[in-house]
C-alpha cells in the first residue's frame, strides 16, 4: 500500500475527505503522516484523532523560503512517501523543493485552471462574469498553479452568487476529486506526457457542461 504525507495550514477539509475516503475503503493508502507550518492548523487534531503522526515546522523560525523548504523536505523524506499532498497548505515552495518532489506532489486549487491562478478565486470568477468555475488537482510544478491538470469538476455559477456561496458548492466538489485524483495515483493511471496527464481508462462517456442549463424550448 503506497505511502502518502498530507501538509497542511489550517483546518484541512480536504484532508479530512481523503481520510473519510481511505477509512470507508475507497482509498487504499497510508497516511502516514500529517505536517503544518502552523501549531494552531485545526487539522492536526483532526489527524492526530485518526491516529496519524503529525508535525509542526515554524516557518517563522527559519531564515527564508530555502531554508524552510529544507528542513520541511527532511521532516517529509523521514516518512519515505510515494506522494505528498497539498491540502491547504498555505506557502509558495520553492523550485528546489518541487523539484526534489518532481511527479509525487500534488495540490488542488479552487479554480479550473489555468483561469484564475493564485488567491481569491470566487471573488475574481464572480467578478468576470463568468459561468463556470469549479476546482483543479494538478501535479506541482514550479511554475505557480500551472502543473499538468489531473482531474477538474465544473460548477454553475448563479445569478444570487456570492463568494460564500460560491465557494461552499466548489469546496463540496473538491472533496469528491481530490480522493479520486489521489485513488488514481496510487493505482498508477497517472501518466505524465508532454506536459499532459494520461489517465488509464479514462470515462467512456464524455459529458457536456453548459451553464445556464439549455433545454429544448431555449435557457431553463
Amino acid at each position: 500500500m503506497k505511502r502518502i504525507v498530507i501538509l497542511i495550514s489550517g483546518r484541512g477539509s480536504n484532508m479530512e475527505a481523503l481520510i473519510a475516503a481511505r477509512d470507508a475503503g475507497n482509498l487504499p493508502v497510508n497516511i502516514v503522516a500529517v505536517i503544518s507550518n502552523r501549531v494552531d492548523a485545526e487539522g492536526l487534531e483532526t489527524a492526530a484523532k485518526s491516529g496519524i503522526t503529525t508535525h509542526f515546522i515554524n516557518h517563522k523560525a527559519f531564515a527564508g523560503r530555502e531554508a524552510f523548504d529544507s528542513r520541511l523536505a527532511q521532516c517529509i523524506d523521514e516518512f519515505a512517501p510515494d506522494l505528498v499532498v497539498l491540502a491547504g497548505f498555505m506557502r509558495i515552495l520553492s523550485d528546489s523543493f518541487v523539484r526534489h518532489y518532481e511527479g509525487r506532489l500534488i495540490n488542488i486549487h479552487p479554480s479550473l485552471l489555468p483561469s484564475f491562478p493564485g488567491l481569491h478565486t470566487h471573488q475574481r470568477a464572480l467578478e468576470e462574469g463568468v459561468r463556470i468555475h469549479g476546482c483543479t488537482v494538478h501535479f506541482v510544478t514550479p511554475a505557480l498553479d500551472h502543473g499538468p491538470v489531473i482531474i477538474q469538476a465544473a460548477v454553475p455559477v448563479l445569478d444570487s452568487d456570492d463568494e460564500a456561496s460560491l465557494s461552499a458548492r466548489v469546496l463540496r466538489q473538491e472533496h469528491l476529486v481530490y480522493p479520486q485524483a489521489v485513488r488514481w495515483f496510487v493505482e498508477d493511471k497517472l501518466t505524465i506526457e508532454n506536459g499532459r496527464v494520461r489517465i488509464a481508462a479514462e470515462l467512456a462517456e464524455p459529458a457536456v457542461l453548459v451553464s445556464p442549463v439549455l433545454t429544448s424550448s431555449g435557457i431553463r
